[in-house]
């Protein structure tokens, strides 16, 4: 398993790595430095809005064209956007549309991969909000689809352009704090006794297009929790708080460990409480071996109360000599107390040669507090910037892939209750048949893409 360097991440983070062909040169030669990079916009949701938010901070960003199939969604954005921008409830038609440089799809999971392919198909650029897919072989087929169109991807795991992240990179790879052991996340946000409820399946609202809303999903009776932000509770839409959040805070610990797949993984956990209709857990423990031996953990409780002894961060790093706390506001460094001496003993017969190992014990790295923040609008910026150079963004598609499979095994893990060896090469599992054949789904009939030109 190839690793992800020192000076590699650092020279991505300073400038990106070009990748710059023949037919990119030439997209470049038409779109200047100083030229508005046009922009069409696929999903305007929860999701959706923020992102357009952080678009629309660069003047150099022009949207001229919206879609979603919720028409409050549509006016909402356009009132926002200021410029009357071509309004479109088919994805395929803003795709046609003449002015467009690039794409921003920010519709749920299981929708990703159709419309960023499709978009890739079309001649766009594309910025295509994480989890990049919802499940593995469709993230691989995105990765391909973008190398054959030659496009510029980027996928929206927004920390990835912060200086925040670079620096913790730097710290951790320099060996700041020794050699890191361990990295455990935490999703921690109790949930009971109300959870998202548990609404009775009823006909869909007259205005809302409920076929639409499924596309290549199994079809389901209509359900208000698996609309909207709630479809996350739902594995026909997506993969739960484990790739939403999870997908994060993986992207973080592979970019500042220089880390690029497991070797294993193993899940244990539930609906313990089981207080709503959701179908993902409200409890999950994840563990990930990776190369160079170091455990990845990741904690889900979402029905109980955070433990008082916890410090509050997203994602600690254990090593050797100290401890990292990493949160959306910063960073801390807390050093180890280790001992000079040789341990000896710690049995009830020994208790002087016990005494002495703790003698002299001290810090061998300084504590350091620093604060900063993680900007989404960093990410905007970088990407609008790949599309006028060329270069490949900070969050590849390819990297984006790999960030969003290690939650996705995780998941085939604990719903097959296994412990799972995992081939990055290949991209399968080398002791379980039958998970391999949950890392792929076949789309519903009408929404696949040999039912699309290419």
């Amino acid at each position: 398993m190839t690793l992800i360097n020192r000076r590699t991440f650092q020279t991505s983070t300073a400038a990106g790595v070009a990748t710059i062909s023949a037919t990119s040169m030439a997209a470049s030669a038409v779109l200047g430095a100083n030229d508005r990079v046009r922009i069409g916009f696929i999903g305007l949701g929860n999701r959706g809005d923020q992102v357009l938010d952080a678009f629309l901070e660069h003047k150099d960003c022009e949207v001229v064209a919206i879609c979603d199939i919720h028409q409050p969604y549509l006016d909402f954005a356009s009132k926002k956007i200021g410029s009357n921008p071509a309004q479109y409830r088919d994805y395929k038609k803003l795709l046609d549309h003449a002015k467009l440089d690039a794409v921003v799809i920010a519709t749920p999971d299981h929708w990703h991969a159709l419309q960023m392919i499709h978009a890739c198909q079309a001649g766009k650029d594309v910025y295509v909000e994480k989890p990049l897919s919802l499940c593995v072989a469709e993230g691989r087929r995105m990765v391909e689809a973008a190398r054959h169109h030659d496009r510029v991807v980027q996928v929206g795991i927004q920390r990835l352009s912060s200086k925040l992240l670079a620096e913790v990179a730097d710290v951790l790879q320099g060996g700041g704090i020794g050699k890191v052991t361990v990295a455990r996340a935490f999703h921690i946000q109790n949930e009971w006794p109300q959870g998202i409820g548990s609404p009775v399946d009823s006909e869909p609202p007259a205005d809302f297009d409920w076929n639409a809303w499924q596309g290549p999903a199994s079809l389901r009776a209509f359900n208000k929790n698996r609309t909207f932000y709630r479809f996350r509770w739902f594995y026909d839409y997506s993969g739960g708080q484990l790739t939403n959040f999870g997908v994060h805070y993986i992207a973080s610990i592979h970019r500042v460990l220089g880390l690029e797949a497991p070797l294993a993984v193993t899940a244990m956990g539930g609906k313990f409480a089981n207080f709503d209709n959701r179908e993902v857990p409200d409890t999950l423990e994840v563990l990930w071996h990776y190369p160079g031996d170091t455990l990845v953990t990741f904690s889900q409780f979402n029905s109980s109360a955070a433990p008082a002894a916890m410090k509050g961060c997203e994602i600690e790093f254990r090593g050797t000599t100290g401890t990292l706390y990493l949160d959306s506001n910063g960073y801390e460094i807390v050093p180890e107390t280790i001992s000079p001496n040789e341990f000896t003993a710690r049995s009830p017969i020994d208790r002087e040669k016990e005494r002495n190992y703790r003698t002299g014990a001290k810090k061998q790295i300084e504590p350091k507090k620093i604060s900063g923040k993680f900007s989404e609008t960093d990410h905007a910026r970088n990407f609008l910037d790949c599309v006028k150079s060329r270069q490949t963004p900070l969050c590849s598609i390819e990297f984006g892939h790999r960030a969003t499979t290690a939650p996705l095994i995780a998941n085939i893990a604990h719903r097959t209750k296994s412990l799972l060896e995992w081939d990055a090469r290949n991209e399968r599992f080398t002791n379980s048949d039958r998970a391999n054949k949950m890392l792929d789904y076949e789309y519903r009939k009408g929404f696949r893409l040999d039912e699309t030109p290419s």
